[in-house]
């Protein structure tokens, strides 16, 4: 028994795992691979609450650490995602000098000072994540945009961009006012008073889940079209959905 309670925690530390080693992987410049355990930790946080349910051993204990694992995964690696794409945006200041000090060997440089909006997403995340573990609403359905799909929504433009998988998202990202804009819209979206349906089953019946599937077989057919180009437009898709679903059930 005393096993049992921990395989759902165990699987929260899959997620931070996931995480952790994205951010090393893109400090070090290796973005599909950044990628690839980025959509691993959204894996393990979909799973962890399922098998907690499932196991019957749901508690705080579990809540709290799926918070902190996503505040690593779906906070700080978008932000570190924006960050990158802003420097790279403006890559043509590297050489621009925007501080420097000899004595204290600092050398600060005009395209990483303009990346560092691309943080805001981090800042949002963690203000969303606590609000949502004290939001007595989300406890069937979110308020705002989930940072997981913040996270998959960033990161797809970025790796589309890297795998040069659509002109027109290259063109996108390789304006920094069009990544601005998708850093203050996203950061908007984690708070904004908007709800959504939550992706998480408690039974699969098409009665009770009938915006689920529909948004299910959607993606699916997106992503077998479209592949990773698929991603943004899944998520755009998951807000315009829970729009549509709420005007529905008013």
């Amino acid at each position: 028994m005393y096993i049992k309670k921990h395989i759902p925690n165990i699987i929260t530390l899959g997620n931070l795992s996931s995480g952790l080693i994205a951010v090393v992987l893109i400090l070090n410049g290796y973005f599909v691979w950044a990628g690839f355990f980025t959509f691993l930790g959204a894996f393990f946080d979909f799973f962890d609450g399922m098998v907690a349910r499932l196991l019957g051993v749901s508690g705080e204990l579990g809540k709290q650490m799926d918070s902190l694992a996503d505040m690593v995964s779906f906070g700080v690696v978008p932000g570190m995602a924006m960050f990158m794409m802003l420097k790279l945006a403006n890559a043509d200041l590297s050489d621009v000098v925007f501080y420097s000090n000899d004595s204290l060997n600092i050398l600060i440089n005009k395209d990483t000072v303009y990346a560092l909006p691309g943080f805001l997403i981090t800042l949002f995340s963690a203000l969303r994540l606590a609000n949502f573990n004290i939001d007595t609403r989300q406890s069937s359905s979110f308020i705002g945009v989930p940072t997981p799909a913040i996270t998959l929504f960033v990161l797809s433009i970025f790796l589309i961009s890297v795998l040069k998988q659509s002109e027109m998202v290259e063109s996108f990202v390789a304006s920094p006012w069009m990544l601005y804009l998708v850093t203050v819209l996203s950061s908007y979206a984690l708070v904004a008073e908007l709800p959504l349906f939550a992706m998480k089953f408690k039974v699969w019946n098409w009665q009770d889940n009938k915006i689920r599937w529909i948004f299910v077989a959607i993606s699916l057919v997106l992503l077998l079209v479209l592949q990773l180009v698929a991603i943004p437009l899944i998520i755009v898709i998951y807000v315009l959905l829970s729009i549509i679903n709420n005007f529905i059930e008013k």
